[in-house]
């Protein structure tokens, strides 16, 4: 029986089990001795309803609210019910490498815990709803821009099969927040929205951090028993022993979801120690991006323009040093600190292994055939793409509909590579494509060496290789849209994201190579943290 969100039960095991600031004063200030400081969200002035997401609150209980009305009051933040103890966590991080201190929910507000129907707590928490003690000098909202992104972004990935946090709503304020999108002087008032947005934790890495780094030896042990015992409780009861093995399930599982964004050539744009999930969640969709043009040196922020530190290529990289950040955090709650090696070497090991079995099944390819020989085929591609500047998503579609043809029909394999380059690269330069022609004869010859027939092999890489993305220029104009208030691209996105390795021909030009006019276009190639 499904109910509206403004009667649901909350319950709120972070307030009841943390040690909490409760002063309710929400001005800036630095805050220790504490894992959160309970707040009240800022009322904005006439929220409604823009989005929402059925699974998500299907699997909550939750029914469809309409425009306006009490459950859209809760999700806007306009009301608290009885049952709800919002809260804003503390935490730090590394931004861009450098250690920031004290930064924390500084516009986020989680309100409790549901129990969805498989019987588990998932945490809703209002995004941009306004401030806290820790949004420093920003006023605690966000804007439809960043928020639409959100939204769509959430709901995309986890479609796509990538571990994700989840998107319930996003309401539209009614007010207006003034942003400097680009940090070049030009700001202007946009529209504001909330995002609620769900997870069982959002507990991070940067809420360990901040407590070693201020020496709080039983706030650290406390949070990582709560998390074991919470989320984790097929490790047992907390002990020195069990914290070295719960950092390498959390090496795991943020292996895990690397691999998956390189697969399907999601950047995540600002891949600081408090973005990370202690879930090995994707966490914080802010200057994200997807490639089009293959480049591993690609970054959608600008703010990293510089040093292109969370760039495509470099994400694997950037997880380790910060899971390193992480185990330094724990090392007061371990015996012996060279334990926490080897959790970092299981990321590693989990990392290649779950990147070269998922590219495999991209390229119809089985592990068993032919290992050195495949090793070396996949190592050779993204060179072969990149000099192409070949479109990664449109790529490997286009080969998935090209097996048969390349097993079956070896004759017309030039013809079918030339119509396959023509669709995907972004470059008229045939002298260009050399390095992917003779990538892709080497993997047709490879190809057939498979004993499954080449429908089957089709099959099984269009279930692998998406249709659909949300690549940039479209999702800005979804923003561009919804802030005139047609939602009618905003609600297309979502209904075909949620099948995204479906063909859905009615909706082919979503699954188009990016227009020449949004190779430039902000928004649509290029981002900031601003939101």
């Amino acid at each position: 029986m499904l109910q509206p969100l403004d009667k649901a039960l909350f319950q709120n095991s972070f307030v009841e089990q943390m040690r909490g600031e409760a002063s309710m004063d929400q001005s800036p200030r630095q805050v220790p001795g504490y894992h959160y400081s309970r707040v009240l969200p800022t009322p904005v002035a006439d929220p409604q309803l823009l989005a929402w997401s059925e699974e998500v609150a299907a699997f909550l209980g939750l029914e469809r609210p309409p425009e306006r009305g009490p459950a859209v009051d809760a999700l806007a933040g306009n009301l608290v019910t009885e049952t709800m103890k919002p809260f804003a966590a503390r935490y730090g991080g590394h931004q861009f490498g450098n250690w920031a201190g004290q930064l924390g929910d500084g516009r986020a507000m989680s309100l409790g815990e549901l129990m969805a129907t498989d019987g588990t707590p998932w945490e809703i928490q209002l995004k941009g709803a306004g401030p806290t003690p820790y949004s420093r000098r920003a006023d605690g909202r966000a804007v439809l821009r960043s928020s639409v992104r959100e939204f769509l972004c959430s709901e995309a990935m986890h479609h796509l099969g990538v571990p994700t946090t989840r998107a319930l709503s996003l309401v539209r304020t009614g007010d207006e927040v003034v942003r400097d999108m680009f940090y070049d002087g030009n700001a202007r008032p946009e529209p504001g929205a909330v995002v609620a947005r769900v997870a069982p934790t959002f507990v991070r890495f940067g809420n360990f951090q901040i407590l070693a780094a201020h020496g709080e030896k039983d706030n650290l042990q406390a949070l990582a028993d709560y998390v074991i015992r919470r989320y984790y409780p097929e490790l047992g009861a907390p002990s020195p022993a069990v914290y070295v093995q719960w950092l390498e399930e959390v090496c795991r599982r943020t292996a895990v979801m690397i691999a998956h964004w390189q697969s399907v050539g999601f950047v995540h744009g600002v891949m600081n120690t408090d973005n990370m999930s202690i879930l090995g969640l994707t966490i914080d969709y802010g200057p994200y991006g997807w490639l089009e043009p293959y480049d591993p040196d690609w970054t959608p922020n600008t703010t990293d323009f510089g040093g292109r530190r969370y760039a495509f290529g470099q994400q694997p990289r950037v997880a380790l040093w910060n899971l390193m950040m992480l185990a330094q955090a724990l090392i007061p709650l371990v015996e012996d600190v060279q334990t926490l090696r080897a959790a970092l070497d299981q990321y590693v090991a989990t990392l290649n292994e779950t990147q070269h079995r998922l590219m495999l099944r991209k390229l119809g390819l089985t592990a068993q055939t032919a290992a050195e020989e495949d090793a070396a085929l996949l190592g050779a591609l993204p060179e072969a793409l990149a000099e192409a500047e070949a479109d990664m998503t449109l790529f490997f579609r286009h080969l998935s509909h090209a097996t048969p043809s390349l097993i079956s029909h070896p004759a017309i394999e030039e013809a079918v590579l030339q119509e396959l380059l023509e669709a995907v690269s972004y470059m008229d330069a045939p002298e260009k494509h050399q390095k992917l022609r003779q990538w892709l004869g080497q993997y047709a010859a490879r190809l057939r060496q498979e004993t499954a027939a080449p429908e089957e092999i089709r099959a099984g890489m269009l279930a692998a290789n998406p249709k659909y993305v949300l690549r940039n220029y479209l999702a800005q104009q979804a923003i561009e849209a919804a802030e005139t208030g047609d939602l009618t691209l905003l609600n297309r996105l979502m209904l075909v994201l949620k099948t995204p390795f479906d063909e859905q021909p009615e909706h082919d030009e979503l699954a188009a190579k990016r227009p020449d006019w949004a190779r430039e276009k902000p928004g649509s190639a290029t981002l900031s943290c601003s939101s």
